[in-house]
């Protein structure tokens, strides 16, 4: 995961210090946790996720987008997330539904 931060900063153009402050971190903590001398806790993934707009899922374990889509999307997955599986089903039956009843309305314009 350490070399996903880093990739995310170098792509966001943000030297260690200008990531690091915009997290609250300094410079020396930060490099710490690029090179792995310093561990990404949970706080951390949030945080970096949150600040950046980066999807945990890729800084996790690189699949998919380095950053989410939008901000609607961001706080979609931090609820749907909260959710128990049985709730999440119901969830993405009913997007399956209003999917269907956008495309129909789109045709019909």
């Amino acid at each position: 995961m350490r070399e996903r931060v880093r990739q995310a900063r170098k792509t966001l153009n943000l030297s260690q210090k200008e990531f690091g402050k915009k997290l609250g971190y300094t410079q020396t903590h930060l490099s710490m946790i690029e090179v792995g001398k310093s561990a990404i806790i949970e706080k951390n993934v949030m945080l970096i996720c949150k600040t950046f707009n980066i999807n945990e899922h890729w800084l996790r374990t690189g699949e998919g987008e380095m950053f989410c889509a939008s901000l609607h999307e961001r706080e979609f997955q931090e609820i749907f997330s909260k959710l128990t599986p049985d709730t999440q089903k119901c969830l993405l039956l009913i997007a399956r539904e209003l999917l269907s009843v956008q495309q129909k309305l789109m045709r019909e314009r």
